[in-house]
């Protein structure tokens, strides 16, 4: 499901229907400049519970830390020197090793980043979204996370990627994320 964050619930009555073991792969991330702040996120729900509380059904958390031009072009084979490494993360294992599975075939190592109450590490703003990491560096960025500064970084750039005067390429972006948590 790849749809805006605060249009979730104008979606979730499409999965009324859908079989209880069908694995919901989430890619959506949380910036109240887009869609409005949301009360129960601003309030510090973890985005992805907020996701599966909307859905009425169980998800996993995939694919929302790489931008599009990094699933665009930079996917591999496995076994590639330098593979980009993507958390997944699921409360039930069945599901996150669909995840799992699915993330490693469309071209990134998949890393077991746990359950959803977890998923904040990677959200925006965190040492590990959108900064192309390989699966050995994954694990320790995923774990340097703070929960109380993720807001602060995402609001802060934002702020900065709108004083920008042109339009950063893809290296410029993952660059000015890794340069929050130097």
């Amino acid at each position: 499901m790849s749809v805006p964050f605060a249009r979730i619930p104008d979606v979730a009555g499409l999965f009324a229907s859908v079989p209880s073991e069908t694995v919901v792969i989430d890619t959506s991330n949380y910036f109240p400049h887009l869609g409005g702040p949301i009360n129960a996120v601003e309030a510090g729900q973890v985005e992805s519970l907020w996701v599966a509380e909307q859905l009425g059904r169980p998800v996993v958390k995939a694919w929302n830390a790489a931008l599009a031009g990094t699933l665009q072009t930079k996917g591999v084979p496995a076994g590639t020197q330098g593979r980009i490494a993507l958390p997944v993360a699921a409360d039930s294992d069945e599901a996150r090793h669909v995840g799992m599975r699915l993330v490693d075939e469309s071209g990134f190592d998949p890393f077991d980043a746990g359950v959803l109450a977890d998923s904040w590490r990677q959200q925006p703003m965190t040492p590990a979204y959108c900064t192309e990491l390989n699966l050995e560096d994954l694990r320790p960025t995923l774990e340097a996370a703070d929960r109380t500064e993720a807001p602060r970084n995402r609001d802060r750039q934002m702020e900065r990627f709108t004083t920008l005067t042109s339009t950063p390429t893809l290296e410029e972006v993952v660059e000015l994320n890794r340069s929050l948590h130097r």
